[in-house]
């Protein structure tokens, strides 16, 4: 857009923290336009005319005008509408900043007019690289040993506004040596994990979640369901989801898995958190409900802690759902493999975060009248295709 000279309005769609705004900014310093920034949540459409219409008087003068709108979900239809006959005649170039997807909180008049933009949290070496400028803007290196800075990085999660108020706080830090991770925690507030369970994030992860079952990774389901109690998440509706994945996808390949998930469901009632949530990880683990109880609270202590420590990644887009025109086009879906239409029942797709290299938190120990199995009747690793080897929901035995 800047090389060719010609600004067009946009809607920048991303998380906390990843420039939406610094992006406008630097927008309009580049075509030299007059940047004004508004916020859905003071500005009504008694303020939106009298802005367009300074713009219209700029507009007339030469210069051109540049309206940043923040939190440009939170505008009803209507008053999005008003934005509709100034950004068609190029009076005003919009520049929308959302945290929440567009295609259901802004009207389809409006996104035709614009180009969405997806913003993505900022991974490591974008956080080191701020890390360095704050630094350099300070004058001096924060007192931290190697540990303790990816620490610090970890702790923003992606967001790089939450960085540099950590670095605020740093700055004022008396210290007689170099903080170690434990007495950075001390130092500073930990982020809580990026979730909205009324918005996108909540969806896509119970889609990973329910996905990861039916593809029989119990160690993806353990994660996505750590990442949902990290969040604050509700348990019933945890629930729900699991029997529902009980009767659609395990069905009758374990006639007791529906059993087990309404009974994850009592033992949340009888017992509360965090004892109860381990009754929906014994779910999560299916493939070993036979395995001893401690490998079952091993595993989701497992799964929590990878949670903590990577933060906020997003589900890998082809196992997202696409209900809208923009999300495919977004590629949310695709190359999906349905499972229960793969050749035995296992596409072997990847279930974990595509930044998140893939781990195991749960390993089996099957049992048979008391005795462990012969290895050669394992339930994983001889059953397995591309080089995945998969706890799977079929006892596989050997041949002959």
């Amino acid at each position: 857009m800047v090389a060719n000279g010609r600004p067009t309005s946009v809607i920048l769609w991303g998380p906390p923290g990843t420039g939406k705004t610094t992006i406008a900014r630097l927008l309009s310093s580049a075509f030299n336009l007059h940047f004004e920034q508004l916020s859905a949540v003071f500005s009504g459409v008694a303020d939106l005319k009298k802005t367009f219409e300074a713009a219209r008087s700029r507009a007339q003068g030469g210069t051109g005008h540049s309206a940043v709108h923040r939190r440009i979900h939170r505008f009803n239809r209507s008053q999005q509408d008003s934005f509709l006959p100034v950004v068609e005649d190029g009076t005003v170039v919009l520049v929308g900043a959302t945290t929440e997807n567009p295609s259901f909180e802004l009207n389809g008049a409006l996104l035709s007019r614009a180009q969405v933009l997806v913003l993505r949290r900022l991974d490591d070496a974008a956080l080191e690289i701020l890390l360095q400028r704050a630094e350099n803007y300070y004058q001096k290196t924060l007192p931290l040993t190697d540990d303790a800075r990816a620490s610090l990085r970890a702790m923003a999660d992606g967001d790089g506004r939450y960085l540099l108020n950590l670095v605020e706080e740093l700055s004022g830090v008396k210290a007689a040596g170099l903080l170690d991770p434990a007495a950075l925690v001390g130092a500073v507030q930990r982020r809580m994990p990026l979730y909205d369970k009324s918005r996108e994030e909540h969806y896509n992860i119970i889609s990973a979640l329910h996905k990861s079952i039916r593809g029989s990774d119990p160690d993806a389901a353990l994660y996505w369901l750590a990442r949902m109690l990290a969040g604050g998440e509700q348990p019933l509706y945890i629930a729900r989801r699991l029997v529902r994945a009980a009767v659609e996808d395990i069905g009758l390949a374990d006639p007791q898995a529906v059993h087990q998930a309404l009974a994850a469901k009592d033992v949340f009632d009888f017992l509360g958190s965090p004892e109860g949530e381990l009754g929906a990880g014994a779910m999560c683990a299916l493939p070993g409900q036979r395995a001893q109880i401690q490998r079952g609270v091993q595993a989701l202590g497992a799964a929590r802690r990878a949670a903590q420590e990577h933060g906020s990644l997003m589900p890998p887009a082809h196992i997202l759902n696409a209900p809208t025109k923009l999300m495919k086009n977004l590629g949310y879906g695709a190359g999906y493999q349905y499972d229960h239409d793969a050749e035995g029942g296992f596409s072997g797709q990847n279930y974990f975060p595509d930044d998140m290299t893939r781990q195991q938190f749960y390993t089996p120990g099957y049992r048979f009248r008391g005795a462990r199995l012969p290895s050669a009747w394992n339930i994983g690793q001889s059953c397995g295709r591309n080089g995945q080897g998969r706890n799977r929901w079929a006892w596989c035995l050997p041949s002959g």
